[in-house]
């Protein structure tokens, strides 16, 4: 129970993450292109961000790994720019949760720039395979995002 006697929300599919992320001059190339990589760092660091902010201080034995990241790359972001990088839950399973990425130009509202897919899996790293979520990190996780119907 929380401070209001309400009961722990926990991570639900459709709840949502934003972060806005500066571009730096150094992620792009000769043509003032974001380079490749650079859209899985973004991800990279909204994904930590949440992380950190839940507040999980991973033991030795159990905890998150990264099982899946894609992205199709759909038009280039220019130096300068903010990114905002939204993480959507779209699935939840007894081990892993699945978040749909969409990477947007701050102040561009014609679309995306990016869709990306991560799959994390918690983990007993001592036997070496997957475990389901445990509730106190799921609370934790919801804590971090928005409900779907407050979702934009």
């Amino acid at each position: 129970m929380n401070r209001d006697s309400q009961p722990a929300r926990t991570l639900e599919v459709g709840d949502c993450h934003q972060v806005e992320l500066p571009m730096r001059w150094g992620d792009a190339d000769a043509l003032n292109h974001m380079n490749n990589t650079i859209y899985f760092r973004l991800m990279e660091e909204a994904r930590i961000q949440i992380l950190y902010a839940a507040g999980l201080a991973l033991p030795a034995d159990q905890g998150f790994i990264l099982a899946h990241v894609s992205c199709d790359f759909l038009r280039a972001f220019t130096y300068p720019c903010t990114a905002r990088v939204t993480h959507r839950v779209t699935r939840l399973g007894r081990s892993s949760v699945e978040h749909e990425l969409i990477l947007e130009k701050v102040g561009d509202d014609t679309g995306p720039y990016a869709r990306g897919r991560s799959v994390l899996v918690w983990m007993d790293f001592i036997a070496n395979r997957s475990q389901p979520w445990p509730a106190d990190v799921l609370a934790r996780l919801a804590g971090q995002f928005v409900p779907a119907s407050a979702c934009r």
